[in-house]
């Protein structure tokens, strides 16, 4: 199995979302995970109720920093999936990851009516969704930082 780190600044929604999916979708195959460089040490309850609304375990998630990984997981993939964690500087982790970015937009600064804020969210968790799709459907033992950088294009 390969082991998938999510990465946001704040780990509250778009990392948790996937994260979630790939739990989902990469049964088997992969191990998911999420940090954040600068995590709110919450999960947007939205993030959580949309997870709900697909289907999937809501339950265990939690808001931490990408500092708890250096040592405790080897990771084979690190994906940032904001634009402001894609620019940060990373920590080194062990085993050389390959590296992408899946930059999505963040459902959590979205203003508009409950509903609309509830669409906006599934509209990025369909995003993530097609991409964590095209990544569980590839073979494990050929995965390439091309191929990464291909599924960030799917929108």
């Amino acid at each position: 199995m390969l082991n998938v780190l999510f990465l946001c600044t704040g780990n509250s929604c778009r990392s948790i979302m996937a994260e979630g999916l790939l739990h989902h979708y990469g049964k088997g195959k992969f191990r998911a995970f999420s940090a954040g460089s600068f995590p709110s040490g919450k999960i947007h309850p939205m993030g959580l109720a949309t997870l709900q609304r697909h289907g999937m375990s809501s339950l265990g998630y939690e808001s931490k920093s990408w500092d708890v990984f250096r040592d405790l997981v080897d990771l084979d993939i690190v994906i940032t999936v904001c634009d402001n964690a894609a620019g940060e500087v990373c920590p080194v982790f062990p085993g050389h990851p390959i590296k992408s970015h899946w930059g999505a937009p963040d459902p959590a600064h979205f203003h508009g009516t409950p509903a609309e804020i509830e669409a906006e969210f599934d509209r990025v968790f369909g995003i993530l969704e097609r991409r964590i799709k095209a990544l569980a459907a590839l073979p494990v033992d050929a995965i390439t930082a091309e191929e990464l950088r291909g599924i960030g294009n799917i929108a």
